[in-house]
């Protein structure tokens, strides 16, 4: 066996060995097992300073435009993220590029002589596939070494996994309903849950929330004296153009105005990402008088990329993939589908996981959708599609309804929708309803 074949031979004893351990499905909320594990490890997540994100939507997207702008300034980066589209690699990445086989071995055999002693101490809750990854992703960062860590929570705040990690900087994105079954049943439940990263002495950058989010966050960051800065007051969008690939922004800090960014990213709720992860770079650097280079942050935001967010994987006729998968999401994505698109004819291609919001998802993009093709994706846990089917065909109505057994096939009858004479120009299909669909559908279509 040649050195390749040896290695990725361990790599895949190795996420095998993963895969057999508790899904990210199954929690049992504590932090008692991921801390008996980095302890063992010498605490890897203290060796650089976090910048830890929590929230119902947006935060992989903000964490990746966070990145981007810490490496732009010169800073070597960690960037743990869930779930991953393809590869799991793609949870661990260094200076913005996942992290290599070899590393990923190597992170895995840094903590893989714990594994046995901590399951042990916790024999009806062993370490999970998150718990696992996570403490992987901290040594990982530690061996580097970073500068600086970008951690996105898994699920909730308190009680997740990352949590072992101080941020000096937290972010919560917006907080709407999901998960509610292990969240909470409202808004202010969960919202409390994701307060839980905002640490004493820190900085907490709350992006634009529903008000009883708000307040349980801001009484949180009292609480814990942590300071607060709030979009809409400290800091927002100013002005935002569109623009060819993206869009062209002004926004406004503590600090001032920066103005003429482009952000390669499509839709308003991008634009708001991208103001609330200035603000946090900005907090990070100290900065509430000084700006930041305002050329440096031109390059980092135009540098940053958001895979499976409006992403345009094909043309001719166009393909987007989005990986919204809750009524919040579904909203955005359709906003920004009628805002920047000028589509005569757009088909959807839907495959939900069995515990979301498949109503509301199909509510909120009924007004863009001239038809929608129901399947299923690669999970288990996908809901069926006749179930789906008769979710689609109440909300759009039979005429308006395709099914198909698998998503190659709903690809191929979405395009064929939309091939037609009597739609020349400007059609195009929209793949979307998990982060699941949207990674089989890159894997088909871009090949990624």
């Amino acid at each position: 066996m040649g050195d390749d074949e040896a290695e990725q031979a361990e790599f895949d004893r190795i996420e095998q060995a993963l895969l057999r351990r508790w899904p990210e499905t199954r929690l049992e909320p504590s932090l008692h097992r991921i801390r008996d594990l980095v302890e063992l490890l010498g605490d890897p997540q203290q060796a650089y300073p976090v910048v830890h994100l929590a929230g119902t939507n947006g935060k992989g997207s903000t964490a990746r435009l966070v990145e981007s702008l810490l490496r732009a300034f010169g800073l070597r980066t960690g960037l743990l993220t869930s779930p991953h589209l393809a590869d799991v690699r793609e949870r661990i990445a260094l200076d913005g590029e996942p992290i290599s086989f070899e590393g990923f071995v190597a992170a895995y055999r840094d903590v893989e002589p714990y594994l046995d002693l901590v399951d042990a101490r916790h024999l009806d809750t062993p370490l999970s596939y998150f718990e696992v990854l996570t403490a992987m992703g901290f040594a990982a960062f530690a061996d580097a070494p970073v500068g600086v860590a970008v951690v996105e929570t898994g699920m909730g705040g308190t009680w997740d996994a990352t949590n072992v990690a101080d941020g000096v900087v937290s972010v919560v994105t917006p907080v709407d309903l999901d998960h509610t079954d292990y969240l909470g049943p409202d808004v202010a439940t969960i919202a409390a849950e994701k307060a839980g990263i905002i640490k004493p002495g820190g900085v907490a950058v709350l992006a634009q929330q529903a008000p009883e989010a708000s307040l349980v966050l801001a009484q949180r960051a009292a609480q814990v004296g942590a300071s607060l800065l709030r979009e809409g007051l400290e800091f927002g969008v100013r002005h935002r153009d569109l623009a060819v690939g993206g869009q062209l922004l002004a926004l406004q800090t503590p600090a001032g105005v920066y103005d003429e960014i482009f952000l390669p990213m499509h839709g308003q709720h991008q634009a708001h990402n991208a103001a609330v992860a200035l603000a946090a770079v900005e907090a990070f650097f100290g900065g509430r008088e000084q700006r930041i280079d305002p050329e440096v942050v031109r390059a980092g935001f135009a540098a940053a990329t958001s895979p499976a967010r409006l992403e345009v994987v094909r043309s001719g006729p166009t393909v987007l993939v989005d990986a919204a998968h809750n009524p919040h999401g579904a909203r955005a994505v359709a906003a920004a589908l009628a805002e920047e698109f000028a589509f005569s004819r757009l088909v959807g291609v839907l495959a939900v996981l069995a515990d979301k919001d498949a109503v509301g998802m199909l509510e909120a993009l009924e007004p863009v959708l001239d038809h929608v093709v129901v399947t299923r994706n690669s999970s288990p846990r996908c809901l069926p599609v006749e179930a789906l089917a008769r979710l689609a065909v109440d909300v759009l109505g039979d005429g308006r309804v395709s099914v198909a057994p698998d998503l190659p096939e709903a690809i191929d009858a979405a395009i064929a929708l939309v091939d037609d004479p009597a739609h020349p120009g400007g059609v195009g299909v929209l793949v979307t309803g998990s982060v699941v669909t949207a990674g089989d559908a890159r894997r088909l279509l871009a090949g990624s």
